[in-house]
C-alpha cells in the first residue's frame, strides 16, 4: 500500500500560508497594557562609590593560620546538610536549564507496533482481506521543530538560566555563611577560654588576698568590714567561671554542628585567640561589591530569569508554528511491512493561534510581571542590606581599632601600678596585699584587652562575610 507525497510544494505553499494567517491574526489576542515595571536601584542610591573594595582570598579563613580552623571549615563545607540540599537545588535548576534548551531543538522519535486482527466481511477491506485473520504493522520515524519565530523558547532559556546561576550563587552564599559562622563560634570559644584562664588566676589572687585579711584580722590589725570586703569578690569570680565553663560547651557543640559531627567530638577543642589581621578597618565599600556578595548577586538573577518570563509569557500571544515529517512503512502482513511498496512518508506544518484565551494569557504575563517586580524589589533591597552590613563592619573596626588604642594605655597603667607595688614590698614599704590587689588590677585589664582583641577578630570576619568572602560571579 502507497500512501507518498510527491508534491512537494504543496506543504511549502501550505506552510507560507500558515506563516501569513499568523502574522496577520497574531494580534487577535491583545496584549495587555502593563504598569511601569520596577526600577533596580542605582549604585549612587545605595551610596556606593566608584571604587574597588579590598581583595580577598576565597579562603579567606586560612589568613588566621590555625590549622584547627582551617580543617573544621574544610569538613563543614563538605559535611554539611544544608550546603548538601543547595547542591540539589542547583542540579535541579541545571536540569530545569537542559530541558528549557531541549524546546529549540527538534524531536526525532521512532515508532513499531503490530497488531494481529480479524476484519470484518462487511468493512472497507475487500476480499481476501476481509474475513480474515491478518497481522498488521506500523515501522515509523517522526521529526517535528517547534519554530521560535517570537522568541518565546529562548527566552524560557534565558529565565532558566538565570534561575540556575541564581540557585549557584545561592549556595555560594551558604557556603560563605557557614564558613564565617565555623570561624566565629571557633574564636568565640577561644576567647572564652581565655577568659575562663583569667578568670582563673584572678580568682587565686583573691583567695590569697582573703587568706592575708583574715591572718590581719586573727591577729587585730584589719576588722570584720575588711573581711566581708576581701570576701566579696570571690562568689562573683566563682559564678563566671561556672558561665564560662558553659559557654565553652555550648561553643563547643554549635562547632561539632556545624562541621556534622556528634555533639561529643569536639569536648577537647581547645583554641587560642589568633593575632588580628592586617586588614584596614576603613576598608572601601566600591561598585564590585555587588559582584563580590553572593546574595547580590543571586538577587541580581533572579531580577534577569523574571524579566526573561514576562519576555515569555508575551511571546504566549503569538502564534506558534510546528513544522512535522515522518517516514516509514505500513503493511498489512510482516512479511510485507519492509517492501517498497509498504512505504509511507509526509511533511506538513500546524499553527496553534491564540484567539480567544478566556483571559488565561493577560493573567499569566500579569503575574509575570508582578514576580519581576518583586525580584526587582528583593535585590534593591538586598544592595541596600549589603551597603548598610559592610558599612556597620567597617564601622565597629574603626571604633574597636580606638578603644584597643584606650586599652593598651589602661593595661599600661594597671602593669606600672604593679610594678610599683612590688618594689615598694621588695623594699619593705608595703605589704603583699597591694601587690595581690595591684595583680587583680593587671588581670582585670587583661581581660578587657581579650575582649577587644575577640571583638575585633569577629568584626574582621564579618566584613570579610560582607565583601563576599572573595566570591566571584563565574557568569
Amino acid at each position: 500500500m502507497k500512501n507518498k507525497i510527491h508534491n512537494y510544494s504543496y506543504p511549502l505553499t501550505l506552510l507560507a500560508a500558515l506563516v501569513a494567517a499568523a502574522l496577520l491574526m497574531g494580534g487577535c489576542a491583545p496584549i495587555p497594557v502593563l504598569p511601569k515595571p520596577a526600577a533596580a536601584v542605582s549604585a549612587e542610591q545605595a551610596g556606593l562609590a566608584a571604587s574597588h573594595s579590598q581583595a580577598l582570598k576565597a579562603d579567606w579563613w586560612t589568613a588566621f593560620n590555625d590549622p584547627q580552623l582551617d580543617a573544621l571549615i574544610t569538613r563543614a563545607l563538605a559535611e554539611s546538610p544544608s550546603l548538601a540540599a543547595a547542591r540539589a537545588r542547583i542540579a535541579r535548576a541545571a536540569a530545569a536549564a537542559d530541558n528549557a534548551g531541549a524546546a529549540d531543538k527538534p524531536v526525532i522519535g521512532a515508532s513499531f507496533d503490530a497488531t494481529r486482527q480479524l476484519f470484518t466481511e462487511h468493512g472497507l477491506y475487500p476480499p481476501p482481506i476481509a474475513g480474515s485473520l491478518r497481522t498488521t504493522a506500523n515501522l515509523q520515524i517522526g521529526i517535528s521543530y517547534d519554530w521560535d519565530f517570537f522568541g518565546r523558547h529562548k527566552a524560557e532559556l534565558a529565565a532558566a538560566l538565570g534561575t540556575q546561576q541564581a540557585a549557584e550563587a545561592e549556595g555560594a552564599a551558604a557556603k560563605l555563611m557557614l564558613s564565617s559562622s565555623v570561624a566565629r563560634s571557633y574564636l568565640a570559644l577561644a576567647r572564652v577560654l581565655g577568659q575562663a584562664e583569667l578568670v582563673k588566676q584572678q580568682l587565686a589572687e583573691r583567695e590569697q588576698a582573703y587568706a592575708l585579711v583574715l591572718e590581719r584580722v586573727t591577729a587585730g590589725l584589719d576588722s570584720g568590714q575588711d573581711q566581708r570586703v576581701a570576701e566579696t569578690p570571690l562568689p562573683e569570680l566563682r559564678r563566671q567561671r561556672l558561665v564560662l565553663d558553659e559557654q565553652a560547651s555550648l561553643l563547643r557543640h554549635q562547632l561539632a554542628s556545624l562541621s556534622a559531627q556528634a555533639a561529643a567530638a569536639l569536648s577537647t577543642l581547645a583554641p587560642a585567640l589568633p593575632a588580628t589581621l592586617a586588614m584596614q578597618s576603613d576598608a572601601s565599600l566600591g561598585l564590585d561589591l555587588l559582584g563580590r556578595r553572593p546574595d547580590v548577586a543571586a538577587a541580581r538573577w533572579r531580577v534577569e530569569a523574571a524579566t526573561q518570563q514576562v519576555s515569555a509569557a508575551r511571546a504566549q500571544f503569538y502564534p506558534n508554528v510546528t513544522l512535522s515529517a515522518f517516514a516509514g512503512f505500513n503493511a498489512i502482513g510482516l512479511d510485507q511491512l519492509l517492501k517498497s511498496g509498504s512505504q509511507q512518508y509526509g511533511f506538513g506544518p500546524s499553527l496553534r493561534l491564540p484567539l480567544f484565551d478566556t483571559g488565561r494569557l493577560r493573567a499569566q504575563l500579569k503575574g509575570s510581571a508582578a514576580e519581576a517586580d518583586a525580584a526587582v524589589a528583593a535585590y534593591n533591597a538586598a544592595v541596600f542590606d549589603a551597603v548598610r552590613d559592610a558599612s556597620d563592619q567597617a564601622t565597629t573596626l574603626s571604633s574597636l581599632k580606638n578603644q584597643g588604642l584606650q586599652q593598651q594605655a589602661l593595661l599600661a597603667n594597671a602593669e606600672a601600678s604593679l610594678n610599683l607595688a612590688q618594689n615598694r614590698f621588695d623594699a619593705g614599704l608595703g605589704n603583699r596585699l597591694a601587690v595581690l590587689n595591684a595583680r587583680s588590677a593587671v588581670l582585670a585589664q587583661q581581660r578587657q584587652t581579650l575582649d577587644l582583641q575577640s571583638q575585633t577578630l569577629d568584626s574582621q570576619v564579618s566584613l570579610m562575610r560582607a565583601l563576599g568572602g572573595g566570591w566571584t560571579d563565574a557568569h
